[in-house]
């Protein structure tokens, strides 16, 4: 009875943990889809309506849900709280400390800290060039997340359950 008891638990964990690592490769193109969205409010507020960074930054945040919200509040409010930061420290210091959060990888990351250190030190037209330009980037980043979700979502899901079955097999 034990170890029948044992190799449930042993199925229904082996089970969860290849259904939460699919699930990482199910919300990546997802968080991207929502980070464009983002930086088009970001870029409407800077390019329309002439909205200072910090402000359009708690607007775009405030329209954004998490965990990419949390990135633009707290660049909103580095910038606002702390004078002896640039923007782009406290862009920086925002997407590095709310990455984790995100099931976004290091190319994401990079995009999105490029970006930071030219926004706030040029001109309207040239920091809406560059947010245009990190679109275009995580465009080509979200291709290849749903290429990655169709090839390994259905594998983790699988090997969870496999691997789960054959600690079962060699315990019995």
């Amino acid at each position: 009875m034990i170890k029948l008891l044992g190799a449930v638990l042993i199925l229904f964990a082996g089970t969860m943990i290849g259904f939460q690592q699919a699930a990482r490769f199910v919300e990546r193109p997802r968080q991207l889809r929502q980070l464009a969205h983002a930086l088009q409010r970001l870029e409407t507020e800077i390019g329309y309506g002439h909205t200072p960074l910090p402000e359009a930054l708690e607007r775009t945040a405030s329209a954004s849900p998490e965990p990419l919200a949390a990135i633009f509040r707290k660049a909103a409010s580095g910038v606002w709280e702390t004078e002896s930061f640039t923007f782009r420290d406290s862009w920086e210091q925002a997407v590095r400390t709310q990455w984790a959060a995100t099931s976004m990888r290091g190319n994401e990351q990079a995009v999105l800290i490029r970006l930071g250190s030219i926004l706030g030190i040029s001109d309207k037209e040239d920091q809406m060039k560059h947010i245009r330009l990190a679109l275009l980037q995580l465009k080509a980043e979200e291709d290849a997340a749903r290429d990655d979700q169709a090839r390994y979502e259905k594998m983790w899901k699988s090997l969870g359950i496999l691997i789960a079955v054959l600690i079962v097999i060699l315990m019995v």
